[in-house]
């Protein structure tokens, strides 16, 4: 009886394991704890030479993206006691629509502004995402003037390499985009969506056929851009 007992017992803990086991496999829902418990010394390993390179401490109080449809690249910024540092490009591999701001659901743009991260997803269909606070405050006035409703949402960047109307930026990029956030905590975050680089090109070139309003904001995208000059 004593033996049958501890057979029982064992086959029980077997079955456990393997149960356990099939639900991680089946990619059960994970916590933004364990994203960061799995990738955190794999994404320092990655960035701290960039970050000695810089001149910046590890890890940075803020950060800064700036994210320029033309060029398909996103910017990466540091900031530490002794200011704003540039540390790396990323390479948007997917992305939708053309220049211009998101006007409506469904127009396959991707937003043009300044933007926050709202939300960690550490089950994204995409690997991992940072979801964008599109419609803000200035996208939804500006429709309320314009008379628009039904502005979309759920703007990601994600990693993989495809997209409708987010950013997706590869599995390792959001990997590292995905911990700093974490580890900073989102309201440290901020993210600039540019059509062109307007420290280069001036905004007046791409104002026709736009609303009114689009060159205040292309003049308000460039002045925060030029707080950030490249060498």
């Amino acid at each position: 009886m004593k033996n049958k007992r501890r057979f029982l017992s064992l086959m029980y803990m077997a079955v456990t394991i393997f149960n356990a086991t099939q639900v991680i496999a089946a990619g059960m829902p994970r916590s933004v704890d364990q994203v960061l418990e799995k990738y955190r010394d794999k994404v320092e390993s990655r960035l701290t030479p960039h970050f000695h390179y810089a001149g910046a401490e590890w890890p940075p109080r803020e950060l800064q993206l700036l994210a320029i449809k033309e060029t398909r690249r996103m910017e990466l910024w540091a900031r530490s006691d002794n200011g704003w540092h540039y540390i790396r490009d990323y390479q948007i591999k997917g992305m939708s629509g053309g220049f211009g701001p998101k006007l409506k659901e469904g127009d396959r743009q991707v937003p043009e502004g300044i933007y926050q991260i709202s939300r960690l997803n550490p089950n994204s269909s995409f690997h991992l995402s940072l979801k964008v606070d599109y419609p803000n405050t200035y996208d939804r006035e500006m429709a309320r003037q314009d008379g628009r409703s039904g502005l979309g949402g759920d703007i990601f960047i994600h990693g993989n390499r495809v997209s409708s109307g987010c950013l997706a930026i590869g599995d390792n990029a959001i990997e590292e985009l995905f911990v700093f956030t974490a580890l900073l905590g989102k309201e440290q975050v901020r993210l600039l969506i540019s059509p062109v680089d307007f420290r280069i090109y001036s905004t007046e070139s791409l104002l026709s056929n736009r609303p009114g309003w689009v060159g205040a904001l292309y003049r308000e995208i460039s002045d925060e851009m030029r707080k950030f000059p490249r060498q």
